[in-house]
């Protein structure tokens, strides 16, 4: 997305908005992979991603009607980061985007330690393979999530000056791959609210 919206500090605050869609996956990726070939699509390697979810001391994220926060510590392939999702509107069960604010960590270990000492208490663990492709401004990353099964997320990455024109963009690509492509029912929660059973 673009510096459409307010600059602070030398940082746009685009840069910390993230808008995506999840599906669930009909059976085997491989015509979903197809079309996305046919579109230019450059596949990643995958990965695995470790991810353990946090509830704070002074605000319990569990104890809204719809949660829309999120704290979470990922391990993945040796590296770690910290990152904190606040999903928009609040207290509707249809989001539109996330605030997300993530830096990377050098000592996942010595972050665990540092928020059970503030009395932090870990929620869940989710435990998927991920392998990201990246065509036309979208990454679209098929999931296998222990417990869970196979999804299939679709994260705007190009340029907009709105959230709407960047849902609009990312509808648009998601439209286009057209009938036949293996996405089932839309998720609107994440992976935590899942595992969590918070459906």
């Amino acid at each position: 997305m673009s510096s459409a919206f307010d600059n602070r500090q030398g940082r746009t605050t685009v840069d910390y908005i993230e808008v995506e869609q999840k599906f669930r996956l009909l059976g085997a990726p491989a015509e979903l992979k197809k079309r996305l070939v046919a579109r230019g699509a450059v596949p990643g390697s995958p990965s695995r991603q470790v991810d353990t979810y946090y509830n704070a001391p002074h605000r319990d994220f569990l104890d809204q009607e719809v949660v829309s926060e999120w704290l979470r510590v990922r391990v993945e392939d040796g590296a770690a980061s910290v990152n904190f999702k606040r999903f928009h509107p609040i207290a509707s069960p249809v989001k539109t985007h996330c605030d997300e604010y993530e830096s990377t960590v050098a000592d996942a270990e010595a972050v665990r330690r540092l928020l059970a000492s503030l009395d932090f208490t870990e929620l869940t663990v989710v435990d998927k393979t991920r392998e990201e492709w990246h065509v036309d401004g979208i990454a679209v990353a098929f999931d296998r999530v222990a417990g869970l099964g196979e999804f299939v997320e679709f994260e705007f990455k190009g340029e907009a000056d709105t959230v709407a024109g960047a849902t609009a963009r990312l509808e648009a690509f998601i439209g286009g791959l057209g009938p036949g492509a293996g996405l089932g029912e839309r998720i609107r929660l994440g992976y935590p609210h899942l595992t969590l059973g918070l459906e």
